[in-house]
């Protein structure tokens, strides 16, 4: 999409904010990473559908939300980014069901659920991100999972096509969640249902919850939550402490202390020192005890 074809599109009616070279590490929470080529931040949904109808038919796209569990190659991206977390950000109690669009972080679906007295959603404040991100990979915590309240979702197609899907329309498994026809669409939101429960009680638990995040994960440094999976019957940070790796250093990249399944930005990493760190503790954990980590963060760009 070249400058003329974006101020032809921006007068048809377009609400948004359009801009260009903008720094990715702005709107990352490893405070890392390169540039992209435009970055679009919508008004609400429906100038999202409006803005993706004249997107070109090849124009590559990113969705955002905290920025959280992505990390941007210093090369930057060409195509569009979508910011999402100050757009699409309704959340309200309709039918028994609480909708809550994509934008919306865990923290605060926790409490509106909570105040609604409905339980279930505590751990959402366990969640350093926005609901678009955990239904992208069913995000979850301390023993819950993002689809097991899920009861419908509303997506959006490159074409701008709102829709509603339904739970069996995926193939849904541990941070992995696949359209089964395989169309490309983007979540914009969900509707969630939840039990009963006492408001007072679950903002107890999600006190802490938030308390116990505090007292075991790095949360004073820039980081992008754990960064691998748990494989089958273990935990991915026992087996890099295991391993020695608490405390590996590349540049600005840090294997946190605190908790070895978080790399920290302890100031001016680049995203090849927090991508090559990643590398290396995969290929370590790999060597010494023969089990493969798989990275839960998305990894995007091109490299500088």
């Amino acid at each position: 999409m070249n400058m003329t074809e974006v101020e032809s599109f921006m007068a048809e009616g377009l609400r948004g904010t359009l801009r260009h070279d903008v720094d990715m590490s702005r709107h990352t929470s490893w405070r890392a990473g390169g540039r992209a080529e435009r970055v679009y931040q919508p008004a609400d949904l429906a100038d999202l559908a409006l803005f993706m109808r004249g997107l070109p038919a090849g124009e590559p796209m990113y969705a955002v939300g905290l920025g959280s569990n992505l990390l941007v190659r210093d090369g930057g991206l060409r195509g569009t980014v979508l910011l999402l977390h100050a757009a699409l950000n309704e959340l309200r109690f309709e039918d028994g069901l609480i909708y809550v669009q994509a934008g919306i972080s865990g923290a605060k679906l926790a409490r509106f659920a909570a105040l609604q007295n409905l339980s279930g959603a505590e751990f959402f404040a366990g969640i350093p991100g926005t609901l678009g991100g955990m239904l992208a990979m069913n995000g979850g915590c301390y023993g819950s999972e993002t689809w097991q309240v899920v009861a419908r979702v509303q997506t959006i197609s490159r074409g701008g096509e709102v829709r509603e899907r339904m739970p069996q329309d995926y193939d849904i498994g541990y941070r992995h969640v696949a359209l089964r026809e395989g169309a490309e669409e983007w979540f914009v939101g969900a509707w969630l249902r939840l039990a009963q429960g006492d408001g007072e009680t679950a903002r107890m638990e999600i006190k802490s919850l938030l308390a116990k995040r505090i007292a075991s994960q790095p949360l004073n440094l820039p980081n992008a939550g754990s960064v691998f999976r748990n494989p089958p019957g273990d935990h991915a940070a026992r087996l890099i402490e295991q391993c020695g790796l608490k405390g590996r250093c590349i540049g600005g990249a840090q294997v946190s202390p605190k908790h070895a399944n978080f790399i920290v930005n302890t100031g001016g990493a680049k995203a090849a020192d927090i991508e090559q760190l990643i590398n290396e503790v995969q290929a370590t954990v790999r060597q010494q005890t023969g089990i493969e980590l798989h990275p839960e963060v998305r990894i995007i760009g091109e490299a500088k």
